[in-house]
């Protein structure tokens, strides 16, 4: 058999293989839509062969209907944002999870670069039940250690690690571009002023959850403190940062948080950095912050850029 048949007839029982097999098996692209799932991921996510749906459509599927992944909230915006702001963010992560339909999962997500995911869940239901409970507690008390409880998106800790994580991935070459942004409300003290801190922290969550549907998978979200919050964008340049950054500020303007008042608007500064060659932590923060102090001094609900 010559090499590229016995690759193909590889390739062929590998495909034949996982499709027979308990495990699920699903992979994602670069945008978070499911492009291929196996019979058992199908079973348990409920989704139809070949299928193209996005993570975040099946996960509000699923939670509207009960079935899929167990999601215990009330609030499944932030749960979803804090969900968000831990996927696709790392190389290979591991977690457990139940379904709604009583089965325990052992999840593990394989990331390329690029942003394709390989997801792969096996099911430990029998493993004793008060392990698994002491390894839930841990699980969540280690996730709410990273996590802002208002915004349900990544801390100041978890936000700055992820951005040293990327300054070491671009020194060492897996990203040959990475922007840095500081984004910061306009005016925030004068609507808590005005309008109350409740209005206030109702305006925080909205602007987290509004820019979650804007960012890629592998882009992270996280809140620096106050009103003021980090983005990270690897592999983005210039261009493709600055249309981000438009689309950001056009999606808050048109933003009505308020329900008891529906006229009630508000407006994002920005301030955004590359990083480059010889950079550590703190220099891309200084220059998107300086970044930021001139799109306040420009008038406000705008960007600019330090290179």
């Amino acid at each position: 058999m010559k090499p590229a048949e016995e690759d193909e007839d590889i390739a062929s029982r590998l495909m034949s293989l996982q499709r027979d097999c308990p495990l699920l098996i699903s992979l994602f692209d670069e945008r978070d839509c499911l492009r291929y799932a196996n019979p058992a991921f199908c079973v348990a996510l409920g989704v139809a062969p070949d299928e193209r749906v996005s993570w975040e459509q099946l996960m509000r599927r699923n939670y509207q209907n009960r079935r899929g992944t167990q999601i215990s909230t009330r609030d499944f915006e932030t749960w979803l944002a804090s969900a968000k702001s831990r996927r696709a963010k790392l190389p290979f992560r591991a977690f457990e999870t139940d379904l709604v339909d009583g089965r325990w999962i052992w999840m593990t997500k394989t990331t390329q670069s690029g942003g394709w995911m390989l997801c792969v869940g096996s099911e430990i239901t029998e493993l004793h039940v008060g392990e698994r409970e002491l390894r839930q507690a841990r699980d969540l008390a280690q996730r709410a250690a990273l996590t802002d409880p208002l915004t349900g998106i990544g801390n100041r800790g978890h936000i700055l690690q992820q951005m040293d994580g990327l300054v070491e991935q671009y020194h060492g070459g897996a990203c040959q571009a990475a922007a840095v942004a500081i984004l910061d409300l306009d005016n925030f003290k004068l609507i808590n002023d005005l309008k109350g801190h409740l209005a206030g922290d109702a305006v925080l969550r909205d602007f987290a959850h509004r820019l979650q549907p804007l960012l890629k998978p592998h882009d992270s979200l996280g809140r620096l403190g106050g009103e003021e919050f980090l983005l990270l964008l690897p592999g983005s340049g210039l261009e493709q940062a600055e249309a981000l950054i438009r689309a950001i500020l056009a999606d808050v303007q048109s933003s009505r948080p308020l329900a008891d008042d529906p006229a009630f608007s508000y407006t994002c500064s920005i301030g955004m950095s590359l990083l480059r060659a010889g950079d550590d932590l703190s220099a891309p923060l200084g220059r998107a912050d300086e970044a930021l102090y001139q799109a306040k001094a420009g008038g406000r609900n705008t960007w600019r850029v330090r290179l």
